[in-house]
């Protein structure tokens, strides 16, 4: 079964989960460790991401953050990448690092925000790296410890999340942690990172009622959160993928028409795209501007950038052959 296309757009909430290949480690000491969050932190201003609560555990590490004005794939492109190379010099290794992909779980903030953020910030504790919750205030290899103002990154940012647990700094640390200590008892939770319904409606009890109810509810494995959330995000996702391929059309027809406009008219694209003024050049550049805008729908800026003109020249060139 093919794998679906990520659902993305700028200022998007993304629970990301990465994991070593073959369950094999991803970092093997605290020099490894310091080298991951670095990165994250340089990335997180390259590209404005948010990020509000995460874990680096031996063989996997979690994410909860928003995407920047770039996308998702491209902050994790260069996390993923740039870090596998610096591992794999330091250790004297070759091949992968990670995982074939990343999984990054849409998330419905007004529903799962909290929950996650403790999900996450929990999972020292449950895989048995710290005893008890007093230990995980101190664990530096988590974003909890963050949010109590014991050496939080830059990069993280606490105020949101406490913001969302009281008024006052001091009451929502209070609120955080009480939060925190009520969730140890959960234990894993599968609804929060598991798949297709039971996920998109947080849990086997709801499915069940679901379906006693008989009622018909949109989920999907890529998306955590409650049905009218589910089908927003794959409408969104489907007018994405319609632009996307409408571009991609418009571009393959863009370079077909210059590259038999150059054929018949004996010149080279080069040329073309230089600027010249000979008026068999500018004449040229001005019948395919109006193609370019009229014919097949492209921008002045686009138009421009590729007949290597300005975009005022562009706009001339289709307000002569309007007049004419």
């Amino acid at each position: 079964m093919p794998r679906q296309a990520r659902l993305d757009a700028p200022g998007t909430l993304h629970h990301v989960i990465l994991r070593g290949i073959a369950r094999g480690h991803i970092v093997t000491d605290e020099e490894d460790r310091a080298a991951f969050l670095r990165r994250v932190g340089d990335l997180t201003a390259a590209t404005g991401t948010m990020v509000y609560a995460w874990v680096l555990l031996p063989n996997h590490a979690h994410l909860l953050l928003r995407s920047g004005p770039a996308g998702l794939p491209q902050f994790m492109r260069r996390l993923l990448t740039g870090y596998a190379q610096g591992y794999n010099r330091r250790h004297r290794r070759a091949g992968h690092l990670f995982q074939n992909r990343y999984k990054s779980i849409v998330c419905e903030e007004d529903a799962y925000f909290q929950e996650l953020v403790r999900y996450i910030h929990l999972n020292p504790l449950r895989a048995r790296l710290v005893p008890d919750l007093t230990h995980l205030d101190r664990y530096p290899w988590c974003g909890h410890a963050g949010l109590l103002g014991r050496g939080t990154p830059c990069w993280q940012d606490r105020a949101y999340v406490l913001a969302w647990f009281g008024q006052t700094e001091r009451a929502a640390l209070r609120a955080y942690r009480g939060y925190m200590r009520e969730g140890i008892p959960q234990g894993r939770r599968p609804e929060l990172v598991g798949g297709g319904l039971v996920r998109s409606l947080g849990g086997w009890a709801e499915v069940q009622a679901i379906r006693l109810r008989a009622d018909r509810v949109t989920a999907d494995a890529r998306i955590l959160g409650t049905g009218p959330f589910v089908d927003q995000m794959l409408a969104a996702g489907e007018a994405r993928l319609q632009l996307q391929q409408t571009r991609a059309h418009r571009l393959r027809e863009t370079q077909t028409l210059l590259r038999k406009t150059c054929q018949r008219e004996g010149i080279s694209a080069e040329e073309l795209r230089m600027g010249g003024r000979r008026r068999r050049l500018s004449a040229v550049r001005a019948q395919l501007a109006v193609h370019l805008v009229r014919q097949l729908g492209l921008s002045l800026a686009d138009a421009a950038r590729h007949l290597g003109v300005s975009t005022s020249g562009i706009a001339k060139a289709v307000a002569r052959a309007e007049r004419k």
